[in-house]
């Protein structure tokens, strides 16, 4: 079932209803079809659009995918994102997430992908959270089951000092809120 993925990168979408009429792209693997001309895939690819609102992704999921809920693999990026929206919290099997290239701005935007039980991969190089200094600990504290950022290996050490860094955080806004 885990075909070839279902690609509209490049197709020049600002709106996901504009995606239900673009036919995807024929890559290297021919795109299988059950009965309802859906495709068997995991794998979806909205990569180098204009895409900034997320509101019908998971219709936009439901109109390409033979089995929607069985999405692993989503690339968003190259678009102009501006946060992380709630709907990406619920691709419950999504490992794969790339973002990369968008304007996701609020760091904090990330820890809402803590609910994915098997996010592995993300990258999220090329927005502004990046030039938060704490942002790899950040992210890598946010995100415990990862194994690559920004197409990088997380390492053992970098996951000790992202939780270390995570602690400390915490624990000096929790003093704060108590002052107040």
């Amino acid at each position: 079932m885990n075909g070839a993925p279902v690609d509209l990168s490049f197709k020049h979408i600002s709106n996901l209803t504009d995606a239900w009429s673009v036919e995807p792209t024929r890559g290297l693997r021919p795109l299988k079809r059950n009965s309802e001309m859906k495709y068997n895939s995991h794998s979806l690819r909205l990569n180098n659009n204009n895409i900034v609102d997320l509101d019908k992704l998971q219709m936009t999921i439901n109109h390409f995918l033979a089995e929607p809920s069985q999405l692993a693999w989503l690339d968003l990026s190259f678009n102009k994102i501006t946060h992380i929206d709630h709907v990406l919290c619920e691709l419950h099997e999504l490992r794969v997430l790339y973002l990369h290239g968008n304007s996701i701005f609020i760091l904090s935007e990330v820890d809402k992908l803590g609910v994915l039980p098997y996010l592995h991969t993300i990258t999220l190089h090329g927005n502004a959270i990046e030039a938060n200094k704490s942002y790899r600990k950040r992210v890598i504290s946010a995100l415990p089951r990862l194994k690559t950022m920004d197409f990088s290996a997380v390492t053992q050490q970098e996951r000790v000092m992202a939780n270390i860094w995570y602690h400390n955080n915490n624990h000096r806004r929790n003093s704060l809120d108590t002052l107040q």
